[in-house]
């Protein structure tokens, strides 16, 4: 498989991943694992300028937990909030990991495939 510049870089540097092919912009996806988010995270923000960078990070069904990289790029707030919030991805060292779409009291994750949806829910002090 044909690697990009990305995937051509981490190899200079070392650093273990895996290239999932490009999407149809020609964006590279890579796959690393979640142990090395951080110091990837860094080396990209520190080092080199990428105009647009997909890297997946696979984690376990029944604990997903990923390293928060929201003290690199603060713009990550939202998506991982809101990956918490659909999906259930908790994410190490943010700081305000917490629910922005559902409400507070809503139980379990919509957007997995084995939610169960309830059959009625009332949203408590609606005006």
């Amino acid at each position: 498989m044909q690697q990009g510049w990305l995937s051509n870089w981490l190899v200079k540097h070392e650093v273990v991943h895996r290239s999932l092919g490009f999407d149809h912009r020609g964006i590279e996806t890579l796959q690393i694992k979640a142990g090395d988010w951080d110091s990837i995270a860094v080396i990209l923000y520190v080092y080199d300028n990428p105009e647009e960078v997909c890297i997946k990070v696979f984690a376990q069904k029944d604990n997903p937990r990923i390293p928060s990289v929201f003290w690199i790029w603060r713009s990550a707030d939202f998506q991982e909030r809101e990956s918490y919030d659909m999906v259930g991805i908790s994410y190490d060292n943010h700081p305000r990991l917490k629910r922005i779409l559902m409400p507070e009291s809503w139980i379990g994750w919509p957007l997995r495939k084995d939610y169960i949806t309830p059959n009625f829910y009332e949203i408590q002090d609606a005006h």
